[in-house]
């Protein structure tokens, strides 16, 4: 009995091994075709003053080299000789690519740096512009080009916008590229003068009228701060505007759908037959974990490299597949889910860490961007679960386990060896 359990242990092994192999040639040669990786973000930091608006924008290097032909050696890394030598040619692309309006005439940039710098773990490229002063009652329009064909990247410009001690976020996605802001007299006094706010119902009165007043192509919206924030289409027709907390939520949905890890790692545990209950204890534990250290890492009271972050999350996957093929008996895996579960939250949080959210509105920016992929992944367990039920009483559930197993695992395991050696 022990030499045919060792036989199939062997066989196992063997057929992961040469799986393994087959999907990570498939996948390298994939990657030397691929023009983009899973998501690029972008960090938008726009400050009104009085006497100028600085604006900065970084984005990672990987995308510029994806994006253009900068990387003459092509070690996968922009070095100072590289971006001094296609400086004008990368001041060009983002000038064509990022307009920022003033009642819906295009304003003219000064360039002051061009730079190499890091967010968290990440190689970054930062434009650092001067536009001229805006004043109360001009709306500035920020319309983002960057990627507008389809591209296989998914992109997302997170944007914070400062006037005075007044803070505004939003994250543009999608075809959502255009972002508004109405600036009024009665709050530029307000911060001129350091008094005290204005209440919220008034503040929306008043910028009501102003908008009666304003140009169409203003679409000016009304919210409680200094830069009043509406998203627009691209083609900047008009259109209800998407509050702050839902542009998080939104990113929180996006950020899942583009975090196939994460959603492998949620399939495998799902994938071997369990009660209900079961998988009731495994999504719960899941959810409680990445919410913990989602919540302490944005926070900044944990931080882990992320290659240390993305090769413990690869391995979660193989150890789970593992365990499909392995175990006997499903009992208490939601103590291992949870324990990867701590992991994944601090993957989730890289892309708002970097976007150094105000105190004021950190709760719900987080909160919303929580609720985003805990949405997200509610809908997929209830997509999933019947399927795998109704799959569950066949006779080709077993093998289908098996093999469905061993290719997550093949998986799995090209990531982990990608991510700890490349």
């Amino acid at each position: 009995m022990a030499q045919k359990n060792n036989f199939r242990f062997m066989r196992a092994i063997r057929i992961t091994a040469v799986v393994t192999c087959l999907v990570t040639f498939l996948l390298y040669t994939y990657s030397l075709k691929a023009s983009a990786h899973a998501l690029s973000a972008s960090y938008t930091t726009i400050s009104f003053e009085q006497d100028k608006t600085d604006f900065s924008f970084s984005l990672d290097v990987i995308s510029v080299i994806e994006s253009m032909d900068v990387d003459a050696n092509k070690n996968g890394i922009l070095d100072a000789d590289e971006l001094e030598k296609n400086k004008h040619r990368l001041e060009e692309w983002i000038d064509d690519s990022l307009v920022l309006e003033m009642n819906g005439r295009e304003q003219a940039a000064e360039l002051t740096a061009l730079k190499l710098g890091k967010k968290g773990d990440k190689e970054v490229l930062t434009w650092d512009l001067i536009y001229p002063a805006f004043s109360a009652g001009q709306s500035i329009t920020i319309l983002d080009g960057l990627y507008a064909t389809p591209t296989a990247s998914a992109y997302v410009n997170l944007i914070t916008s400062r006037h005075g001690d007044q803070v505004s976020e939003t994250v543009l996605q999608g075809k959502n590229r255009t972002w508004t802001l109405l600036l009024t007299e009665q709050q530029q006094q307000q911060q001129l003068s350091n008094s005290t706010q204005v209440n919220p119902t008034q503040m929306d009165q008043s910028l009501l009228q102003n908008q009666q007043n304003q140009p169409k192509e203003t679409n000016g919206s009304s919210a409680p701060s200094s830069a009043q924030p509406t998203n627009t289409t691209h083609e900047k027709s008009v259109t209800s505007a998407s509050s702050s907390w839902f542009s998080f939520f939104k990113l929180g949905i996006h950020h899942i759908l583009t975090g196939y890890d994460h959603l492998l790692f949620l399939f495998a545990l799902l994938l071997r037959k369990q009660s209900f209950k079961q998988y009731a204890s495994i999504i719960t534990a899941f959810t409680l974990a990445h919410s913990i250290t989602l919540t302490l890492a944005v926070l900044g009271y944990i931080s882990l490299p992320s290659r240390i972050v993305e090769s413990v999350i690869a391995l979660s996957i193989c150890y789970v597949a593992l365990e499909n093929i392995f175990r006997k008996e499903m009992r208490n895996r939601w103590i291992v889910t949870f324990l990867f579960g701590l992991i994944h939250g601090i993957g989730f949080s890289d892309i708002l860490r970097e976007m150094g959210l105000p105190k004021s509105h950190l709760a719900v920016d987080l909160i919303s961007f929580n609720l985003g992929i805990e949405f997200i992944q509610l809908c997929l367990v209830l997509v999933l679960l019947p399927i795998l039920f109704f799959i569950q009483k066949k006779s080709f559930f077993r093998p289908t386990i098996h093999f469905g197993s061993y290719a997550i695992t093949a998986l799995g395991g090209f990531w982990l060896i990608e991510r700890l050696f490349f």
